[in-house]
C-alpha cells in the first residue's frame, strides 16, 4: 500500500482496540480507500492502517473527526521513506519536561517574571532572540554553581532515550539543537546518546552569571539552518529528517523535514504543524516511522539514568 495512517494511545491511561481502528478504517473506505489489513506495532497501543486510493491529508481529516473525543494521536504519510536518518529535536519542553532558563530564574527569585517572558515567546508573541537577552540579563551575578543545581533537577520526558538510542541503533543521526544553553544541552546529550548538540553559549566571569551571551543566538533560522546544513553533511534530503519541538521557534525546522512533530506544542505550532504528540510519549516518534515496540531499544544506561533521575526526585519530592 502506498500510504499508512498510524494511530498510537497511550497504554497507561486507554486502550487502543480492534473495534476502534476498524471504525476509523471504515470511515477511510466510505471515503474510497482501499484499505490492507491493519498491522499493529505495539498491543493496545499503537497499530498501521494500510491504503492506497486516498490522499493523505484526507486520511488525516477522517482521523480527526473520528478521534476527536480520544486521547490518540495519529499521523497519515507515503509509506515510502518512512523511516528517517536525521533526527533533529529541541530540548526544553521536548526531552525535557523542563524549560531550563525558568528553572535558573528560579534560584534567582525571579521565576515567574522569566516564565512569563519564556511562555510568550513560545506562544510567538515576542522576538526570540530580543528575549533570550532580556532574561538572560536578568540572571546576572548569579553563581554559576547554579547551573548544576538546576541540572540536577532535569526531568526527561518518557521515551526520550528510547527515541534517541533506537534511531542510532538503525543508522540515524541524531542531533539536539535548543535555544537554551550549551551548559545545559552537552550534558543532556551525553546522557541520551545524542551524536552532537547546538545551543547558546552563557558568559561567565569570576564565578558568576554576566547576564551575557557568548557568540551569535541559536534561534529559529539557526534551527533550520542546520537541518539543511546536516542534510547535505548526510547526503540525505531533509525529507529524510524528522524533527520535534514544541515552541514558535521550531516552526521552520518543523516545517521542512520529512516528518516534522509537534510534541506537547504551544498554540500556534499546533496551528502550524499537522502532526502532533498531544497524548502520548516521544516513542509515538518511533510509532509514526513504523517501528514495532519489539524494535525499541529500551535497556541501555541513558534510560535508566532518566529513570533513576525521575524516581529520585518522586522520593524527595523535587
Amino acid at each position: 500500500m502506498k500510504s499508512v495512517l498510524t494511530l498510537v494511545a497511550p497504554p497507561d491511561r486507554y486502550r487502543l482496540s480492534d473495534a476502534v481502528v476498524a471504525v476509523v478504517a471504515q470511515h477511510l473506505h466510505e471515503d474510497g480507500a482501499v484499505l490492507g489489513e491493519p498491522v499493529w506495532l505495539a498491543e493496545d497501543a499503537a497499530c498501521d492502517i494500510p491504503f492506497d486510493h486516498l490522499p493523505t491529508e484526507r486520511a488525516y481529516q477522517l482521523a480527526a473527526a473520528t478521534l476527536a473525543e480520544l486521547p490518540v494521536d495519529y499521523h497519515a504519510q507515503l509509506s515510502e521513506g518512512r523511516r528517517k536518518k536525521l533526527l533533529l529535536s529541541d530540548m526544553d519542553s521536548t526531552i525535557l519536561a523542563n524549560e531550563t532558563l525558568d528553572d535558573l530564574a528560579e534560584q534567582a527569585g525571579i521565576k515567574d517574571e522569566i516564565a512569563a517572558i519564556t511562555a510568550r515567546t513560545m506562544a510567538g508573541e515576542l522576538d526570540f532572540a530580543q528575549a533570550l537577552t532580556e532574561r538572560v540579563a536578568m540572571l546576572a551575578q548569579l553563581p554559576e554553581s547554579a547551573l548544576a543545581t538546576a541540572f540536577d533537577r532535569l526531568t526527561y520526558s518518557p521515551g526520550a532515550a528510547t527515541l534517541v538510542t533506537t534511531m542510532r541503533a538503525n543508522g540515524a543521526y541524531t542531533a539536539l539543537v535548543s535555544g537554551g544553553f550549551r551548559y545545559f544541552t552537552s550534558k543532556v546529550a551525553a546522557k541520551l546518546n545524542f551524536d552532537i548538540d547546538l545551543a547558546n553559549d552563557l558568559e561567565i566571569a569570576e564565578g558568576r552569571l554576566t547576564g551575557r551571551l557568548a557568540g551569535p543566538i541559536l534561534d529559529a533560522n539557526t534551527k533550520l539552518d542546520t537541518l539543511t546544513r546536516l542534510s547535505a553533511e548526510k547526503n540525505i534530503s531533509p525529507a529524510e529528517a524528522v524533527t520535534v519541538g514544541d515552541g514558535a521557534n521550531d516552526i521552520p525546522m518543523l516545517r521542512e523535514a520529512g516528518l516534522g512533530v509537534a510534541y506537547q506544542g504551544k498554540p500556534i505550532v499546533r496551528k502550524a504543524i499537522s502532526c502532533q504528540i498531544n497524548h502520548t510519549d516521544l516513542t509515538t516518534l518511533l510509532y509514526f516511522q513504523g517501528y514495532r515496540i519489539s524494535d525499541f531499544t529500551n535497556e541501555n544506561a541513558a534510560e535508566a539514568a532518566a529513570r533513576a533521575g525521575d524516581d529520585e526526585q518522586m522520593t524527595t519530592g523535587g
